[in-house]
């Protein structure tokens, strides 16, 4: 473990909070990986302790750590939220191997919904800063663009990254006070059919993250597509 500060913080969606921490001397990652965040003698805490995981949206070239979370009413997440620029907390190593395959030759389908876009933020940045080949596929489902975590910057990426296909999709657009002219409705097997063709998916590596219940509905999504579970790489997310 290492101890670090809160630099800064603000919302990227409604909900939605960013944090971004010091990144302290040595600390390297990979990715798409994950750190433990410790509070230090917060003022509140409960069952649940003091230490939760959070993935790395920010790209390893950064100089700072930056984390995403949804705000729940919890005493961790007040705590969080509360928090100051300055605050000190404890980070572990980065962890986990949610992170992009060395082939070049083989596409990256992500089928990310919610506040599970995180480690792919991290992913995707690196490969802009790269300038990695890999073909890079991402369908990222929310409720409406309101909830929808760097939903601009993801929008954009393929004017820095050619080798980059957004494909957006809203469950409840009738609640939503925003313009969407993306796909609609939940992730499935047609609509991944439609923008990404049989062969590319034939050799590609898949990956999966968000709460349990959408990383259920996908893996059914990619047996329909006939996807080789070794070639799956998947993500829960839980709320806390």
């Amino acid at each position: 473990m290492a101890t670090t500060t809160l630099l800064s913080k603000h919302a990227v969606a409604e909900g939605t909070m960013a944090f971004t921490f010091a990144k302290p001397t040595g600390f390297e990652s990979v990715a798409g990986q994950f750190i433990d965040i410790t509070l230090v003698n917060p003022p509140e805490t409960d069952a649940e302790g003091n230490t939760r995981a959070f993935s790395i949206v920010s790209a390893p070239q950064e100089d700072a750590i930056t984390i995403t979370t949804r705000m729940r009413d919890t005493a961790f997440k007040r705590v969080l939220g509360n928090m100051e620029p300055g605050t000190e907390v404890e980070i572990s190593d980065a962890m986990g191997s949610f992170t992009l395959h060395k082939n070049v030759d083989k596409a990256a389908i992500f089928l990310m919904g919610g506040v599970g876009i995180t480690p792919t933020m991290g992913i995707l940045r690196d490969a802009i800063a790269k300038q990695l080949p890999h073909k890079l596929f991402l369908f990222y489902s929310n409720r409406r663009p309101e909830d929808s975590a760097y939903l601009e910057e993801l929008k954009s990426m393929g004017s820095k990254n050619p080798h980059y296909t957004f494909i957006g999709t809203m469950t409840e657009m009738d609640k939503s006070a925003q313009p969407w002219d993306g796909e609609t409705g939940y992730i499935t097997a047609d609509m991944v059919k439609k923008h990404v063709s049989d062969d590319i998916r034939a050799s590609a590596i898949w990956y999966v993250s968000g709460p349990p219940a959408m990383v259920k509905a996908m893996r059914t999504v990619m047996t329909e597509l006939g996807v080789d579970e070794d070639n799956v790489k998947t993500e829960e997310f839980s709320g806390y």
